[in-house]
């Protein structure tokens, strides 16, 4: 995406037709973003944002999210190729990571490589709100594993836009020649 041409008359707030049009492809606030709603009793419970959608941003991902007391904001899991960062902004909680429960609070930054040593969760396990930035590269194709059900996660996104996503469990595979003529 190229930048928008000049206009050097500002508006009300002081910006011209071009700064207000980089500032859209820019910059988020997320004190103003919509929050989305999960829930999935009884274990999740959680508001988010996703502000890198409508940016210029191509490999980054990012979200605020805020989890209710005593719930996750998503299963455990483990990505193949992209990797995440959390800014945890208000509140404390646990992350399970790699077999094990760490302490979390609100300052704390984490990082989560990719591949299988690191499957990770957070959970609010504290009585107020936890809220936290996500910022993760956004690979594709993207394998997710969910150890604690055995599913995986198969996703890939086309340049028009168009998602390939398949869930399923690990089963033996088939044969590369299965079903082809």
């Amino acid at each position: 995406m190229t930048p928008p041409p000049s206009n050097d008359a500002p508006d009300a707030t002081g910006l011209t037709d071009r700064a207000q049009a980089l500032a859209s492809q820019l910059i988020r606030n997320f004190d103003g973003a919509p929050m989305e709603h999960l829930v999935r009793e009884p274990l999740y419970d959680g508001q988010f944002a996703r502000l890198a959608a409508g940016t210029v941003a191509r490999k980054l991902g990012a979200s605020i999210d805020v989890l209710a007391p005593g719930k996750c904001g998503c299963p455990y899991h483990c990505h193949h190729a992209q990797e995440e960062m959390f800014v945890l902004l208000e509140g404390s909680g646990t992350l399970r990571v790699a077999g094990e429960s760490l302490p979390i609070r609100a300052g704390d930054v984490i990082f989560i490589p990719a591949g299988p040593d690191y499957p990770h969760q957070i959970i609010n396990t504290s009585s107020a709100a936890l809220k936290y930035l996500s910022i993760s590269t956004r690979e594709s194709p993207e394998i997710v594993e969910y150890p604690d059900s055995g599913k995986y996660l198969a996703t890939a996104q086309g340049r028009d836009g168009t998602a390939f996503d398949v869930v399923q469990r690990a089963a033996p595979s088939l044969d590369y020649w299965d079903g082809e003529p």
